[in-house]
């Protein structure tokens, strides 16, 4: 069935682009000008904070964690707990005296006491962990007061507040930085690193998903903002776990661009039956569908399907797949590589015969491949990573990745474009799927310095 769904909008995709000069049939995005004066952060270097003041807005389900993370990186002083309820800031506050740390000075009553946060003179980076609608308000107006910004997933869920994170971090020349951690997750570095030495060939084709049945947690969303942005929005809301792995896999504004997108939907049954089934209400208006798939086509000619599900009872899955011209790597369900025999080192293929591309190669060549070309990060931290936790480390790595180019002076890991291309999606998708699934065309949001870069590098 998915390949059948795969070829449809391949075929859909390709059909409406290549008919575009003459249909014009792609719905247009605009794209703002640059201000004068203005010019792109590609790379951005800021001067080095040896020690980092954070201030930590949100404390609900992510904020509590990434404080405690914080404790164990060197040059870090916490400075200030936010959040709308006092019992979440005095929890979290209670934890630092525990883990030795001084007291940090506590904001809350209402949804607007960040912007005391925002405007503290002695705060370097803001740590924004709130609902999603209140992300890009914050993140603006923290680079505004002049302090860089980590904003959780996903960042902006608008254009208007995608383009206002742009232009507010060109202007400020502030770090716009989205928090995703599974581009850190030891499986998604190691393949990256595999993609950059040239293992798996030229990526032609990528896949990305977030597949996880949120029944379970939908009440602990403070006001139960996730399930009604669902109610009130159709299209993929969290694309960024799945994609943005893939975009770093084909160096997506550092040598090739997301030109367009399609999706289709699956008519909405689970989260409407169990709405009725917890409340008793019969919803009608339910935007969001069951499963949304999105096709995307590059610059370069790459392909890339992004799928998300947060409502059926599925098994978690961020598919994670590269295919390239010499091999293909797969997390979900299965972590595996398939190689052409002779892409493999003989030292690592000794002992079995008959290796190709047509199945997953043996476990303990899986794991000697994972060995070899670990990333260099990963190498680093991945013991400290794998005790502090989050996520199996992944988490730890983002944070002190985050950290160490501060303290360095050094251009983050992910940009403000990064963000804006991957949190697109958001907007794009739901323009596609009420135009009867129309092509929507992806903006350049770095406005013409998509090929300046030559590929992604990671700062050292």
């Amino acid at each position: 069935m998915k390949k059948i769904l795969f070829l449809f909008l391949a075929g859909f995709i390709a059909m409406s682009i290549s008919q575009q000069s003459e249909a014009q049939n792609v719905i247009k995005t605009p794209v703002p000008e640059r201000p004068a004066g203005q010019t792109d952060v590609l790379e951005l270097r800021t001067g080095p904070l040896p020690i980092v003041r954070v201030a930590f807005i949100g404390l609900g389900m992510r904020g509590p964690g990434a404080v405690e993370r914080m404790t164990h990186i060197e040059g870090v002083e916490i400075i200030a707990l936010c959040d709308v309820e006092q019992k979440n800031t005095e929890k979290v506050n209670k934890m630092l005296e525990k883990r030795g740390f001084p007291k940090a000075q506590e904001f809350y009553g209402d949804t607007s006491v960040w912007r005391k946060v925002t405007a503290l003179p002695n705060v370097d980076l803001i740590y924004v962990a709130t609902d999603w609608k209140s992300h890009a308000t914050i993140g603006v107006q923290a680079m505004k007061e002049g302090k860089h910004v980590a904003i959780e997933v996903p960042s902006a869920m608008t254009m208007d507040e995608i383009w206002a994170l742009v232009n507010t971090s060109e202007q400020t020349r502030k770090h716009c930085m989205q928090l995703e951690n599974c581009v850190y997750d030891f499986f998604e570095l190691t393949t990256l690193n595999m993609v950059q030495q040239g293992l798996l060939g030229e990526i032609v084709h990528g896949e990305g998903a977030y597949i996880h049945g949120l029944q379970p947690f939908w009440n602990q969303y403070w006001n139960n903002w996730r399930m009604d942005y669902n109610r009130k929005h159709r299209g993929d809301l969290y694309p960024t776990h799945g994609f943005g792995p893939v975009c770093q896999a084909m160096n997506i504004h550092r040598g090739d661009k997301l030109n367009y997108l399609v999706s289709v939907d699956a008519k909405q049954l689970s989260s409407v039956n169990f709405i009725k089934e917890k409340t008793g209400e019969e919803v009608k208006d339910f935007r969001n569908g069951e499963h949304t798939s999105t096709l995307i086509s590059t610059e370069k000619g790459k392909s890339i399907l992004i799928e998300h599900n947060v409502n059926s009872p599925r098994p978690y899955s961020r598919m994670y797949q590269l295919t390239g011209t010499k091999g293909f790597a797969n997390k979900y369900p299965v972590q595996g590589y398939a190689l052409e025999a002779g892409e493999i080192d003989p030292a690592i293929a000794a002992n079995h015969e008959n290796l190709n591309a047509h199945s997953f190669v043996p476990d303990d060549v899986r794991k000697a491949l994972m060995q070899k070309y670990k990333h260099p990060i990963a190498k680093d931290i991945e013991e400290k990573a794998k005790q502090v936790g989050g996520h199996g480390g992944m988490d730890f790595i983002m944070d002190y990745r985050l950290i160490y180019c501060l303290q360095k002076g050094l251009p983050l890991d992910m940009d403000v474009y990064d963000l804006a291309e991957w949190c697109s999606l958001i907007p794009l998708t739901e323009i596609s799927l009420d135009n009867s699934s129309s092509p929507v065309e992806i903006p350049d949001f770095t406005r013409g310095a998509w090929n300046k870069l030559d590929g992604l590098k990671f700062a050292e």
